[in-house]
């Protein structure tokens, strides 16, 4: 077991398309993106700061066996997250993103569509190819082969991620009491 400075057990796991090596990260839930309930996203932030987007098990993509149609990284007419190159040590090149950037549109076959948003400020490194492909990974591995976007948030920022977020514990107690309030009768 693995422990963050703030005792929090730490998730290791294989590292996207690397089944050899590990990453240490802890889980950082960002819920109602933009307002729209349950649309939650994941963070997972290595020690190294670099920080994987997935998908929340609590997102409707992933609730009441969806599937999924579409996978869309092309944003807007001018900007597609497909086209972001980087290169170097210092990741030159890479897309800089706010923490609403759009990262890609999922649509489902019920013809609900889905942004999924990058949650943090900083550099996109890439993003999945994969789930173009094989869309199924995103429902059935969400958190490993399936995750959305790697970013590198720039290092003055990088702590205050953490901060702006909640822990495992606060995630459960919001997810706990939107159920309670859900199953309420009006």
């Amino acid at each position: 077991r693995a422990l963050n400075s703030s005792g929090e057990i730490l998730k290791v796991q294989p590292l996207p398309g690397t089944p050899n090596l590990l990453l240490l990260t802890h889980s950082l839930p960002a819920i109602d993106m933009k307002g729209k309930p349950c649309e939650d996203h994941c963070i997972l932030q290595h020690s190294n700061r670099i920080c994987v987007i997935t998908l929340a098990e609590t997102h409707p993509i992933l609730q009441n066996g969806r599937t999924i149609k579409s996978i869309n990284y092309q944003i807007s007419n001018g900007c597609s997250r497909l086209e972001n190159k980087v290169s170097g040590k210092s990741k030159r090149g890479g897309q800089f993103l706010t923490d609403f950037a759009p990262l890609c549109r999922i649509t489902c076959t019920d013809e609900t569509e889905y942004t999924i948003y990058s949650c943090i400020r900083g550099r996109l490194l890439e993003v999945n190819e994969n789930i173009l492909e094989t869309p199924n990974l995103l429902l059935e591995k969400p958190s490993t082969e399936g995750y959305i976007a790697v970013i590198l948030p720039k290092f003055e920022e990088s702590k205050s991620i953490t901060e702006n977020l909640l822990n495992r514990d606060e995630f459960e107690n919001i997810v706990s009491k939107r159920s309670s309030a859900q199953s309420q009768p009006s």
